[in-house]
């Protein structure tokens, strides 16, 4: 565990509302270009920020083509404006990328490459397809074959039907992210962190997550057909019964209404050596214990996140029950149920404040969002320490463990 004085501190995170991924959300019209160059204002301003001291930015995107792609961190920093001394680079871990850019910005701050760094992602996931940048994994024989590719959904019902989590109980876990994202928005913990976002007229477009349905119950769940049954029927069941036997029949239990939705967003996190903050006069508000990524099994791939907690709680010399706040992405219900039932986790120790079922999941953006969620909880509570995690595709995952300052 690195010392006080050799550790990277997160000193401000910022974010904006989540959008509904379709024509019809309120961010449909801004670009990542301008969504991220937001976000960073912001964050420059609330913090008076000397942006010439900011030495590298690193931006998740998971879909870094057309106006995402081109190294949208460096655009993003100067449409921002950002000092020209602030590099900027792209970064692409699938679902984790926001959170493996706050690591990144960390090792650098650690490493001693930089004394101030920013983290975090974007994705503009109606504008910009999910899925539209192409790659080999789905598509070439080579690489599919071996590793008995799957679509993800599929992954996620093997995990329901592998683990024994039923209709019920993914339903009735995306219930409760919706009440808790719900009550969070109502007492008002986001206020601190959420920018509104503005459109090219400077009137407000979003300044909530627009996709949390408060009323959702299980009635309303239990009339959705599973997503990806036709997936399974077109052969994707017997692929992974290939590689999972023991498995007589996968039950696809996943919908709309238990997986992650669709949405637009950014997010940042300003990370900084304590020479930082004696610079700027910022105080940090947490301290980065330790970072890890690890591989997983490609097949059902989802499984990574309690592997991952694994490895960086050895590292760190700490078990899961040093940790007082979980936030782990929503990706799909089945996901999280596995985690809390592998690790043996309370609920209420896991995504208080609700999570990407009802608020959105923007790729590249989520794993800041949810350190941020985090950095905010534990102030709010008293609590001292926190675990990020993301499952990632093609079987990964990545995890931060962080203390309050």
């Amino acid at each position: 565990m690195p010392t006080p004085e050799n550790s990277a501190y997160i000193y401000d995170h910022v974010r904006s509302p989540r959008g509904k991924g379709k024509k019809d959300g309120s961010l449909h019209q801004i670009t990542a270009l301008d969504l991220s160059a937001q976000v960073l204002a912001g964050l420059r301003d609330r913090n008076s920020l000397d942006t010439a001291l900011v030495d590298d930015c690193t931006w998740g995107c998971v879909t870094p083509v057309g106006e995402q792609g081109g190294d949208i961190a460096r655009a993003a920093v100067l449409a921002a404006g950002y000092s020209q001394l602030t590099a900027g680079a792209q970064v692409n871990r699938f679902c984790a990328s926001g959170l493996e850019a706050v690591n990144i910005a960390a090792a650098k701050v650690v490493s001693g490459e930089a004394t101030m760094a920013i983290g975090g992602g974007v994705e503009c996931m109606s504008r910009i397809p999910m899925g539209s940048d192409g790659g080999a994994w789905a598509i070439d024989v080579a690489a599919a074959f071996p590793n008995y590719f799957v679509p993800q959904g599929v992954s996620a019902d093997m995990i329901a039907s592998k683990w024994g989590f039923s209709r019920t109980d993914v339903d009735a876990y995306a219930v409760e992210s919706h009440k808790r994202s719900a009550r969070s928005w109502q007492e008002g913990r986001f206020k601190n962190s959420v920018l509104a976002i503005k459109d090219q007229l400077g009137i407000t477009a979003l300044d909530h997550d627009e996709s949390v349905r408060p009323n959702t119950d299980m009635q309303t769940l239990g009339g959705l057909n599973p997503s990806f049954a036709a997936f399974g029927e077109m052969a994707f069941d017997a692929v992974i019964q290939q590689r999972y036997p023991e498995v007589e029949r996968v039950n696809h239990v996943h919908t709309p209404g238990n997986s992650s939705s669709i949405v637009d967003g950014a997010a940042a996190v300003l990370v900084g050596s304590r020479e930082a903050g004696r610079l700027t006069g910022i105080k940090p508000r947490a301290r980065i214990l330790g970072t890890a990524s690890i591989g997983s099994e490609p097949s059902i791939m989802l499984t990574g996140p309690s592997y991952v907690t694994e490895k960086l709680l050895k590292k760190l010399g700490m078990k899961t029950t040093d940790i007082d706040l979980y936030e782990l992405n929503e990706a799909f219900a089945a996901v999280v149920l596995r985690y809390m039932q592998a690790l043996d986790i309370p609920h209420d120790k896991m995504n208080v404040c609700g999570g990407a079922i009802a608020m959105g999941h923007p790729l590249g953006a989520t794993g800041a969002m949810i350190l941020g969620t985090l950095v905010d909880e534990l102030e709010r509570t008293g609590k001292s320490t926190g675990l990020a995690v993301l499952c990632v595709g093609g079987g990964m995952a990545t995890a931060t463990v962080i203390e309050r300052v």
